[in-house]
């Protein structure tokens, strides 16, 4: 269950945190496919800290449903090694806004996307604690380095309502979790 709401990688907080996006009408269908963590940034460095951290996640694909969610393949850390899980997002009324339910429900928001070369989200902290947090990604098409969407990706994360951080930069391929 711990899994559902890490790989959910869009935005969120604890306390309804309000996040700006570019991604207006999201078309689901496009964002279907392989993709790789680039990037990820918190709010609260122990959501990316460790290996087993709550929300260090890596996705591998999303795939729309035909009822416009979204269902999320993700790898993990646990117990020592890196394993597959796969997620449903529940569609909103905002296209680019899901929710999952765990322990609560939780949104998930598309910050902005090109649709063929990269997208970035947000998600919240996994659980109703006295630390609240937002874990972001930067996610590519493909394992290519584009210093460019880097940039806007830091950007991106200067909007939002609570001081990001990026803490790993996965653009050289290292510290993937690969099954």
């Amino acid at each position: 269950m711990r899994s559902l709401l890490l790989a959910l990688a869009l935005v969120c907080g604890i306390q309804a945190t309000v996040v700006p996006r570019t991604v207006e009408d999201l078309d689901i269908r496009q964002v279907a496919g392989t993709w790789h963590s680039m990037a990820m940034a918190a709010s609260d460095i122990s959501l990316l800290d460790t290996e087993t951290a709550p929300l260090r996640v890596y996705i591998q694909e999303l795939r729309p449903t035909p009822q416009d969610n979204l269902e999320i393949v993700l790898h993990e850390q646990e117990n020592h090694a890196c394993v597959k899980r796969t997620i449903m997002a529940q569609k909103t009324e905002d296209p680019a806004v899901f929710t999952v339910d765990y322990q609560g429900e939780r949104k998930i928001s598309m910050l902005d996307t090109d649709y063929t070369h990269y997208m970035f989200f947000c998600v919240e902290a996994p659980l109703p604690t006295t630390q609240s947090g937002v874990m972001c990604q930067y996610l590519a098409r493909t394992l290519e380095v584009d210093n460019e969407v880097m940039e806007k990706f830091d950007r991106a994360l200067e909007t939002l309502p609570v001081h990001m951080r990026i803490v790993l930069d996965l653009s050289q391929g290292k510290e993937q979790c690969l099954i």
